[in-house]
């Protein structure tokens, strides 16, 4: 019986390391996939954009959902980075301490870069990122806390793999309002988990139909 339970624990062992490794893989994956779809850049001109995109992306999906976005709007286009979150088994095990930090205590917030952009041209703003413990993932409310939106309709969007707290959400545009934002809209599109998630063909499919529809014909 003690052999047993001795191999039963080095099962789960060996799987509780490995993990790490798969979803590093299918996340790298996953950023191969999505890096050289929808290539965007904004166009030149001389009429002032209405909108921007600004977003915080991991693997690649987000950054794949804002392109798309910013191309529908004609939006400039901005992303936010942090090095500690890079792609591997580091900068997965400090985006989710890191995640679990911020909601024990929201005053725990990574550096950004750039920490501030000059959001005064803009009449709405899209924020995106992905949902890490059910909650918008740490940057995005980095970059909440650092900027302001006086007078501006925020639409925070979000992929994910699962789901999504609705207190987290609420909080969110909390602290929109209070940075001075004049209206708020959350727009998300569910992926799937890991093993089973829409392609990235599907993703946008899924975000023109719900973000984007058709209008009805005219009668």
């Amino acid at each position: 019986m003690l052999k047993g339970l001795a191999f039963g624990l080095c099962v789960l062992a060996a799987v509780a390391a490995l993990l790490p490794l798969a979803i590093t893989w299918i996340e790298s994956r996953q950023a191969r996939q999505a890096a050289g779809l929808e290539p965007y850049a904004a166009p030149a001109g001389p009429e002032r954009h209405r909108s921007a995109v600004v977003y915080f992306s991991r693997s690649g999906n987000t950054a794949l959902a804002a392109r798309h976005v910013a191309r529908r709007l004609g939006a400039e286009l901005h992303a936010l980075e942090v090095p500690a979150y890079a792609l591997g088994v580091g900068g997965l095990a400090r985006s989710a301490l890191d995640a679990k930090a911020r909601r024990d205590d929201p005053t725990r917030l990574p550096d950004i870069r750039p920490r501030t952009l000059d959001l005064q041209p803009f009449d709405t703003v899209w924020l995106g990122s992905p949902v890490w413990f059910y909650s918008p993932a740490p940057p995005i409310w980095a970059f909440v806390e650092h900027n302001r939106f006086d007078g501006q309709h925020v639409v925070l969007f979000n992929t994910f793999n699962s789901h999504f707290g609705d207190d987290q959400i609420a909080a969110f545009k909390a602290r929109a309002m209070a940075r001075g934002a004049r209206s708020f809209e959350h727009r998300h599109v569910l992926r799937g988990r890991m093993t089973r998630q829409l392609s990235p063909a599907d993703m946008l499919r899924a975000i023109d139909e719900a973000w984007f529809p058709a209008p009805d014909p005219p009668r």
